[in-house]
Order: structure tokens, then C-alpha cells, then sequence
């Protein structure tokens, strides 16, 4: 997937119609939905594909997956508001080329209906049309745990990026939530959501090893949210990604703060760089976006791209499957 290209105007168009007749930017789930929409089912998908094409020769996927239970409710409407300006700052400032864009949602796979939802990475007005197809349940277990390890298995085991095996360079995904994950992936929720067969449980540490061998993984921290400010869940975090867990004060940046975040991961811009874009592009969001991402501003000069050899042919990129020279790509 990845074909086809943004336009604000058809955007805008569709904002405009829901206005004039009253409907819902997320009318499936406002509809009484309580089973995942057939795009999004992730049961018995092989791989989510991002692709190049003559279009988009050099895609660069990002996935964004949200937790859409208690407070969290709000993020995809947040996101869904201000996909202009995400897309804008990615395309018209060059942060990164050809993007390709997956949403996603997470809720609780011991409790929930619909605990994992996945769309398609793409690169034109689908990615608005996915993301009005979410449920957003509003469950979870209330136990400071959501099923994030279920979501990491799959971006792991059923995504296929042109990015990665043409190039040797990671994609993005941005986990946003306030909770932690279960300490393992359990069979059980793989064979019921997924529709596969996995032999023995996988301890989220591993998950996440495996994951990065394709993905620069970031969680993002609400502050404002039920568990925002909770320091064993942001520890927690912290011991899994490292610097790569950005707390966030103001909800409404997020857009913006994955812009930068990846502008920043392309080395297409410095932090202040970031920050002079959102003002000249009129967001208010530079205050929130500055604190959120000083800890990795303040270690941009560090990057150093290392060589990867992919198809027999060295290529510039993030090594994959950990640093075999030490290089870093944050």
C-alpha cells in the first residue's frame, strides 16, 4: 500500500460535508460498533505493506498506534483534527520522503472486544478514511496495563516495508498511551485476535528486541492523562526504550511532536530547526513540542549513520537487528 497522494482540499471537503449534515469524523464507532471494521481486523492478516512506487520511490513508513481506552479516548480525534498539519510538516519541510502513514488502536486484550485494530500504511487521504473506521471502546482493565506487547507482535511479525528490506532503514512507530504492557505475549490472544498459531509465550523484552530489527519505536506520555505522571509506568517505559519515551504536556502537540520526532530520526532538521518550522507554520504547539523532545534534541549531534549491506550493496541507513557499529539512530 502507499499509493496515491495527500490532498488538504479533499480533507477539507470532508470536514465541511460532516459539518453541514451533523455526522461524526468517527461515525463507525459512534454508530454503537463493537467488533473491529473489517479494514482494520488484524485477524488473519499476513502483512501490512509499504511499498515505493513511481509515485513515492523512497517510502519512509511511520506508524502511529494509540490506546483508545479511558482518558486516552480523545487521541484519534486529536490526530484526526490535525492531520494537515502532520502531513504538512512531513511533506512540505522534507522531514522525511514519501511518507507512508498506518494508524492503529490498543485497548485490552483481557477484557476488550476489540483490543488491537490496524489499518493500512498510506500515503493519501485513506489514512483519514482509517482512522474514522476506529472503535474507540473506551474499556481497559484498570490495571495500569494495556495490551501494547499483542500490537508490538504484529507490527513485528506482519509488516513487510520496501524502507527496510530495500534500503536497510527502519521505520517509525509511535506508541501513545498511558499504561504499560502485559509482561508477555500470550498464545492465547494471538491465536483468538490474530488468527495464528504461537508455540510459547514471548517476554515483552524480546518483543521489543525484535521489533527494533525494523522499527525506531517511541512511547508517548501524556502527562494530562489517568496514569500520566505515574513514575513505575514511566520507568517502566523507559527500561524497555530508553530515551525513546517522549512526556508530553500538551495532548494537542502530538501531531507535531511525531513530525519533529521523525524529521529529527531523518536528520533533516535540529531541534531548533523543528521548533522555528512550527511558528512559521502558525502552531502554538512549540512550548510542548521543545520540552518533549529536549532529551533527544540535546543528543542530535551524536547520530552518526552507519552502513548496511542489504542485496549485497552497503546503504545508509540505522543498522537492523542492533548496533554492529555501534552507530545510533535516534
Amino acid at each position: 500500500m502507499g499509493s496515491g497522494r495527500w490532498s488538504t482540499d479533499v480533507y477539507s471537503a470532508a470536514a465541511s460535508y460532516r459539518a453541514a449534515t451533523g455526522t461524526s469524523a468517527f461515525a463507525y464507532s459512534d454508530s454503537g460498533a463493537r467488533s473491529a471494521h473489517p479494514a482494520l481486523d488484524p485477524k488473519g492478516v499476513g502483512k501490512r505493506e509499504s511499498r515505493d512506487s513511481a509515485e513515492h520511490p523512497q517510502s519512509t513508513p511511520i506508524a502511529v498506534m494509540f490506546d483508545v481506552t479511558g482518558s486516552m479516548g480523545s487521541v484519534p480525534r486529536t490526530l484526526q483534527e490535525k492531520l494537515p498539519q502532520l502531513l504538512g510538516l512531513l511533506t512540505r519541510k522534507g522531514y522525511a520522503t514519501d511518507p507512508h502513514i498506518m494508524f492503529g488502536a490498543v485497548g485490552d486484550a483481557t477484557c476488550d472486544r476489540v483490543p488491537l485494530q490496524v489499518g493500512q500504511f498510506e500515503s493519501d487521504n485513506r489514512m483519514d478514511e482509517d482512522l474514522a473506521r476506529i472503535v474507540l471502546e473506551g474499556g481497559g482493565g484498570g490495571q495500569r496495563t494495556e495490551s501494547y506487547e499483542l500490537a508490538m507482535y504484529f507490527m513485528a511479525r506482519h509488516t513487510d516495508m520496501d524502507s527496510v528490506t530495500k534500503r536497510g532503514r527502519r521505520g517509525y512507530l509511535f506508541l501513545i498511551g498511558d499504561e504499560m504492557p502485559y509482561g508477555q505475549v500470550k498464545p492465547k490472544e494471538v491465536a483468538k485476535f490474530l488468527g495464528e498459531k504461537l508455540k510459547e509465550p514471548i517476554p515483552v523484552e524480546a518483543m521489543v528486541a525484535e521489533l527494533q530489527r525494523t522499527f525506531d519505536v517511541y512511547y508517548i506520555l501524556p502527562s494530562a492523562a489517568s496514569y500520566g505522571g505515574d513514575k513505575e509506568i514511566l520507568g517502566y517505559w523507559r527500561r524497555l526504550l530508553g530515551q525513546q519515551v517522549i512526556e508530553l504536556d500538551d495532548l494537542d502537540a502530538v501531531c507535531e511532536t511525531i513530525a519533529l520526532t521523525v524529521g529529527l530520526g531523518e536528520e533533516a532538521i535540529d531541534l531548533a530547526a523543528g521548533l522555528a518550522d512550527l511558528t512559521d507554520v502558525g502552531s502554538a504547539a512549540g512550548a510542548s513540542v521543545s520540552r518533549a523532545l529536549a532529551p533527544i534534541g540535546a543528543q542530535r549531534g551524536a547520530v552518526v549513520r552507519s552502513e548496511l549491506a542489504v542485496g549485497g550493496a552497503a546503504l545508509g541507513g540505522a543498522a537492523l537487528g542492533g548496533a554492529t557499529s555501534g552507530s545510533e539512530r535516534l
